[in-house]
């Protein structure tokens, strides 16, 4: 008897610069929009942010990163056009220089 494959996590993964111009309250209203996203939006299972504090210099100028998890695929493709995240993205634009976004398939390191 063979067992289905276990599904394995989305994660969706996004970092941001903002323009030189957008100011320390507009980021934290940026910060807290995109963080309430989680009481919006039901498939999102799990949600972590932080701003960049590598030593190595090699952030690029992205400053914000955000972590965001899904049971699956299906998770993430509700929540892309969900009108919450798209209101979120209108919010965001005017302020946003460059955003850079990945996908992958959480695989589990054993041993």
């Amino acid at each position: 008897m063979s067992h289905p494959e276990p599904r394995c996590p989305y994660r969706h993964i996004v970092l941001f610069q903002f323009k030189a111009s957008a100011g320390a309250e507009q980021i934290a209203d940026i910060e807290q929009a995109f963080m309430a996203l989680k009481s919006k939006i039901e498939v999102i299972e799990s949600m972590e942010w932080g701003q960049n504090v590598s030593p190595e210099g090699l952030n690029d100028g992205l400053s914000h990163a955000f972590s965001l998890t899904f049971a699956s695929k299906e998770g993430l493709e509700q929540y892309l056009p969900h009108p919450a995240h798209q209101a979120f993205g209108e919010q965001l634009r005017p302020i946003l220089e460059k955003a850079v976004v990945l996908d992958y398939v959480a695989q589990p390191v054993l041993g």
